[in-house]
């Protein structure tokens, strides 16, 4: 009875994990290229038909306001208590930019990692990860700093800062 109680954990997780996957899937593309094409209300795809006054059609492309970047590292943020490395706490970061500013970001990301690294220090030596370190008002001032010091680097070319991972793994 040991032996066969693992195997059918495992055998009822298989099973679970499956139904899940198969229950949570996304739409077919197909489904989705119709709702998006045929009914009334919703997005747009990008591409989309214009009367001028003369009664002409013409194709016009949506351009999109905003563009996001994702800085390709991660950030790992030490905390330290008592002179010793507490805790680890690692961030993922996306930029929204002005449309076309991408390659900016790239071109500059040296030094926004420098600038994000000082803020994501300066918030940790603070307390800032300490206790209920997501609690929105704790988050926004982290996220404020960010896009500060963001805007000094690249100019009004970034929109906003977004956190998109937070792990804090204590030692």
């Amino acid at each position: 009875m040991r032996k066969l109680l693992p195997v059918l954990l495992a055998i009822a997780g298989l099973v679970g994990g499956g139904g899940a996957g198969y229950l949570l899937r996304p739409p077919a593309a197909e489904n989705m290229a119709a709702e998006k094409c045929g009914n009334p209300g919703t997005e747009t795809t990008g591409h989309e038909r214009v009367l001028p006054d003369d009664g002409a059609e013409t194709d016009t492309e949506a351009v999109p306001a905003h563009e996001y970047v994702k800085l390709n590292n991660q950030f790992v943020v030490p905390i330290v208590e008592n002179g010793e490395v507490a805790a680890l706490v690692i961030l993922s970061i996306t930029l929204e930019v002005a449309a076309g500013a991408t390659e900016q970001v790239y071109a500059r990301e040296p030094k926004l990692r420098d600038v994000f690294l000082q803020v994501l220090f300066d918030h940790a030596n603070s307390g800032g990860f300490g206790g209920a370190f997501t609690e929105s008002n704790n988050m926004d001032m982290l996220r404020n700093a960010l896009l500060e010091v963001a805007r000094k680097s690249l100019g009004a070319a970034v929109v906003d800062v977004l956190i998109v991972d937070i792990v804090r793994q204590d030692s």
